[in-house]
């Protein structure tokens, strides 16, 4: 559809948000831990204008998919969703939502692990506060978003995501406290750079075994009487833990001390070694990890002028993420895709963005 077709003489406003590459802390969000994502040049812009009618009207680009929600309706499936759980999620802390239409435009990529729905949720967010003039902070729209996410699409996500949608940039990296939600921003490790590459192989959340980790997640927790696995004060504990319980605490112990160990700042090469041990841990121990996944992070390593690699995102497919020194991602991206693609696979280079799109 037409985007001034779609509005029909309205000037909507816009609001963009960006998909993330979560560096280390994967799995700890939602155990209260410490993540340190960054944010990534593609985004996901939304355009909001009043509606001529009495329905929300949604439209996806990428999608080319128009979905009509009556203003008491709800949505069973499909990209609509998550606009519909920000709008009713913001009807319920007080901020009533007239009938809008909504132009959705985005360059983040679907299934690959960058989170395509945090930044779809946050944009559409942003484009509702500023068109509604509501006064609402960037952590305020983070906390609504999640809550969209859990209530609307059904994956008990934890905020992470969305806080880095809110708050991150692509230049520096956002160490997070999920617990308390305190947040520090950091330059990435001196003389380095990062390089993404999606495997080809997409992944849903909603459908993985991502809300089986969580509730294994909890079921650990519970048996060593803490709140979360956050808490968890030495490894000594885990022996307390039947299988596959113990392997899922020690990844989310050992994880948070990489990635306080990470904040705490350390050389590129030392940062790299983390991201190692951290695909290791979410292979062995989290078992979220695949066969194209562990063969991409293999040549990624392999390759000159990368400094480690791990799997981003959730797993069960999507994207492997690298650190590379300065200069170098750019070229080691391209011998890796060369090689990884020559076994009938499909991955791409994500970030850097090749030199035909700058």
């Amino acid at each position: 559809m037409d985007f001034d077709q779609f509005f029909s003489g309205s000037v909507p406003v816009e609001a963009s948000a960006p998909g993330r590459v979560n560096l280390l802390g994967e799995h700890t969000d939602y155990n209260d831990g410490f993540v340190l994502p960054i944010a990534t040049p593609m985004r996901t812009s939304v355009f909001v204008a009043p509606s001529k009618d009495d329905a929300f009207h949604f439209y996806s680009e990428e999608l080319n998919e128009h979905v009509l929600l009556a203003r008491r309706g709800h949505l069973g499936s499909g990209f609509g969703r998550y606009l519909e759980g920000c709008i009713r999620l913001l009807e319920q802390h007080g901020h009533p939502v007239p009938p809008v239409r909504m132009y959705v435009r985005s360059s983040v990529p679907v299934g690959a692990g960058l989170s395509s729905s945090a930044a779809l949720e946050v944009a559409a967010l942003r484009a509702l506060r500023q068109l509604l003039g509501l006064s609402l902070s960037d952590i305020d729209l983070a906390k609504l978003a999640q809550k969209a996410e859990v209530a609307y699409a059904g994956v008990q996500c934890g905020i992470m995501d969305q806080m880095a949608a809110s708050l991150c940039n692509a230049q520096h990296m956002l160490f997070l406290d999920t617990r308390s939600l305190d947040t520090t921003v950091l330059p990435l490790p001196p003389g380095s750079e990062v390089l993404v590459i999606d495997s080809g192989v997409p992944r849903t959340l909603a459908t993985s075994k991502y809300n089986e980790r969580r509730a294994e997640c909890r079921t650990a927790a519970h048996a060593l009487g803490l709140g979360s696995l956050r808490e968890l004060s030495g490894a000594a504990l885990l022996e307390r833990l039947d299988q596959p319980y113990r392997r899922r605490a020690q990844h989310v112990f050992s994880e948070n001390a990489r990635t306080e160990r990470a904040a705490r700042g350390c050389s590129a090469v030392q940062f790299g070694m983390l991201m190692n041990q951290s695909h290791a841990s979410l292979r062995d121990d989290y078992e979220v990890s695949t066969v194209e996944l562990d063969i991409l992070c293999e040549l990624m390593r392999d390759t000159p002028g990368v400094l480690g690699a791990r799997l981003t995102g959730a797993g069960f497919g999507g994207a492997c993420v690298a650190l590379c020194d300065a200069g170098a991602a750019q070229v080691a991206g391209q011998a890796v895709i060369a090689r990884y693609n020559s076994g009938g696979r499909a991955g791409r280079v994500l970030m850097p963005q090749p030199l035909t799109q700058e």
